[in-house]
């Protein structure tokens, strides 16, 4: 578990208690591509291959398949974790002036922190990906999704990703204090075992931002669901992707806000409205 004991004071009804809690991790990761710095990332520890994999692949930079010796660790941190690395990549493979797309730290917040331009984060791929999901499913997806999420359960202070296929098979989770990061290393995974066809729909805790929506239209996955609201720009992103967006994803309720073609039971309404 990412996570450490912290001591605080605890103000209750006009009085204070010493506690004892655990919070989510949070280090810093600098990432170089052959040597020449490429971003600064604030992440939970772990999964390092997995986040790389998936940055590097929803940004456009690099969508081959990593390998462990690619990876080279520059430097651990006080407390063990990795804090710095560098990826040894052919040139021929890597998005042209790489480099300059990124110049300062990414926050756990932002993942979009740190990119010269707007322009520069669209991804071009429309999903045409015809999967019907069964909206029924979709608490079960959340479900599975909860009962993974062991450093939520703990601190309270990480988010989630998840992948399924269309039947709800979860593929892959990951945690992370950023969301974003969340996305990536679930998306990393997918490229690293080689699931990504199989991966229908991934699931978010908490909001949607333009980012997320981002990130999972270049993965090419055709159905995002998340617990909370989605931005407005998330829903004209995900309109003019293609993909299917559903938020407020709770007591057996949902919103959808895109492509809602791909959802069972819809077609009788879109066709009388």
């Amino acid at each position: 578990m990412k996570t450490n004991s912290y001591n605080g004071l605890l103000y209750n009804d006009g009085n204070f208690s010493h506690v004892t809690d655990m919070l989510a991790i949070e280090e810093s990761l600098s990432i170089a591509i052959n040597e020449e710095p490429f971003t600064v990332t604030m992440r939970t520890p772990g999964h390092e291959l997995e986040l790389v994999q998936g940055l590097l692949f929803t940004e456009g930079v690099y969508r081959q398949r990593l390998n462990t010796d690619q990876l080279q660790i520059n430097s651990n941190g006080l407390k063990g974790f990795i804090t710095s690395l560098n990826l040894v990549l052919p040139q021929e493979n890597l998005l042209k002036d790489f480099a300059s797309s990124r110049n300062i730290i990414s926050a756990s917040s932002c993942g979009l922190c740190g990119r010269t331009s707007f322009e520069e984060t669209l991804s071009t791929n429309t999903i045409n990906d015809d999967a019907k999901i069964d909206p029924r499913i979709l608490e079960y997806m959340f479900a599975k999704m909860s009962e993974a999420q062991l450093d939520f359960r703990s601190s309270g202070g990480t988010h989630a990703a998840a992948a399924f296929s269309i039947d709800g098979e979860m593929i892959a989770i990951f945690e992370d204090i950023g969301r974003h990061n969340a996305v990536d290393k679930v998306i990393g995974s997918l490229v690293l075992q080689q699931t990504l066809p199989k991966a229908k729909c991934i699931t978010v805790s908490g909001r949607v931002s333009y980012e997320i929506v981002n990130k999972v239209q270049a993965a090419g996955i055709p159905v995002l669901a998340a617990v909370s609201a989605p931005s407005s720009m998330a829903v004209e992103n995900a309109v003019a992707a293609g993909m299917t967006l559903i938020a407020f994803c709770r007591s057996k309720k949902l919103t959808v806000y895109a492509h809602p073609e791909r959802i069972l039971q819809t077609e009788f309404i879109l066709n009388n409205k």
